[in-house]
């Protein structure tokens, strides 16, 4: 089959919790883990086909979907537990506001000043939805993928806070920037 990538992961992943459409797929990947990870349907559709071709998802039959319904093999959730156990390898970084500060010259302070401020109301935002994804996770208490669900929102919920701090730091350096007698 070849190296498997992330969305494959990603896929093999969401149909170990219950068997879905690519459409469910989609709408489980963006509720579930849309705080850290983002799949969209030309990337799980053409994953599915590559999976089914490999025996590692299958289609079954539902009653209640038009849609094929797709599970894991066998094969599939050891393939799963193999990739999951593999090191992870490390996306070369695109930050679009990292990129547009470091030519902040251009720009100049004011629209730099902009961006960091959006920036921090994101995160701000963030940990609002960290805060919902936390209480929802807790009720939960009992159930054996808690404590990790708790652990990757804890991830979630640090680095916001690192953002939001690290936005009030530059936002001071942008205000000295744009006013030198500060």
């Amino acid at each position: 089959m070849g190296k498997p990538s992330q969305t494959e992961l990603a896929v093999l992943a969401a149909l170990s919790v219950e068997p879905m459409t690519g459409y469910a797929l989609r709408e489980a990947i963006v509720s579930e883990l849309g705080m850290f990870w983002s799949e969209s349907f030309g990337q799980i559709y053409p994953a599915l086909a590559r999976l089914r071709e490999a025996g590692l998802v299958e289609v079954v039959e539902s009653s209640r979907s038009r849609s094929p319904v797709h599970r894991l093999t066998p094969a599939g959730r050891e393939h799963l537990v193999a990739l999951l156990r593999e090191p992870v390898v490390a996306a070369p970084p695109r930050n679009g506001l990292l990129l547009r500060l470091f030519f902040g010259g251009v720009l100049g302070p004011a629209a730099c000043t902009d961006l960091v401020l959006d920036a921090r109301r994101r995160a701000e935002e963030t940990l609002v939805r960290l805060a919902e994804a936390r209480r929802s996770a807790e009720v939960d208490a009992g159930h054996p993928q808690q404590p990790y669900w708790l652990m990757t929102v804890s991830a979630g919920e640090h680095a916001a806070r690192a953002t939001l701090a690290w936005a009030e730091e530059t936002l001071d350096v942008l205000t000295r920037l744009a006013d030198p007698g500060v």
